[in-house]
């Protein structure tokens, strides 16, 4: 097999996938092989070609299908909600509560809530899906006292930025967030049904109240590449171009 070989396969089948609907399947290895008569490891390796380029997902048990990747954007003026961010996207969200209990915050949680080691506070693991494919997980650590029947709101309302409000009656806003890319660890890669230890996105945040500035969450999401695109906004954006030449020269003489 030659790397250009298995190269101009992924790049006719990248053509292909143009034409095609997000969340179509793809033909398996196998007929692969028989399409462009080369072996398994050839056709294996134009797949993960392909993913690399982010333009298909590989599901654990189920197959290839071509990718539909959004832009995931964060941003001081955005609510910090996964619904709304997806919506606004143009996507349909869904999140799933796996585990929901009460219990003590490790000190790195409890020093991003801004509280004692040891203090009780609402844990929840969730699996998050766009348009009805897995996209992302999460660990979520939220103050007691902000909504202290969590579980019963989260039972009839998938929004924990709803519930806050609604039940709490606080709003939430991002004061601070972090975004690495990086391997997620045997149990993550389950959880987003990765065949192979692809990079993933990373995102720790913290919320506050904005009426009082308490911190109400720290979660750590872990989101597919090939689901989401991250996009950090931050300050405001310029009126003018970059492109103008007098725009960087007026900046720096300012």
């Amino acid at each position: 097999m030659t790397e250009q070989r298995y190269r101009a396969i992924a790049d006719e089948l990248e053509g292909e996938i143009a034409g095609l609907r997000p969340g179509t399947r793809l033909d398996s290895e196998h007929t692969l092989m028989e399409r462009f008569g080369v072996s398994r490891a050839a056709a294996r390796a134009a797949v993960q070609e392909l993913e690399r380029r982010l333009r298909v997902r590989r599901v654990r048990g189920s197959g290839t299908f071509v990718s539909e990747r959004i832009d995931y954007v964060i941003s001081g003026d955005r609510r910090p909600s996964w619904h709304r961010t997806v919506l606004a996207a143009g996507a349909v969200p869904r999140s799933v509560v796996r585990e929901s209990a009460l219990a003590p915050l490790p000190a790195d949680s409890a020093h991003r809530l801004e509280v004692e080691p040891g203090t009780l506070a609402h844990h929840m693991t969730r699996l998050s899906y766009i348009n009805d494919a897995i996209a992302a997980c999460g660990s979520e650590w939220v103050a007691y006292e902000a909504v202290p029947d969590l579980a019963a709101g989260m039972r009839v309302e998938e929004s924990l930025d709803e519930v806050l409000r609604q039940m709490g009656h606080v709003h939430a806003v991002r004061s601070w967030c972090r975004v690495a890319s990086d391997i997620p660890s045997p149990e993550v890669q389950e959880r987003l049904q990765l065949i192979t230890a692809t990079p993933v996105w990373v995102v720790e945040s913290v919320n506050r109240d904005a009426g009082t500035g308490r911190p109400l969450t720290y979660s750590t999401s872990w989101m597919r590449g090939d689901a989401v695109r991250v996009v950090m906004e931050i300050g405001t954006a310029p009126t003018r171009s970059a492109a103008d030449p007098n725009y960087l020269k007026e900046v720096v003489q300012q």
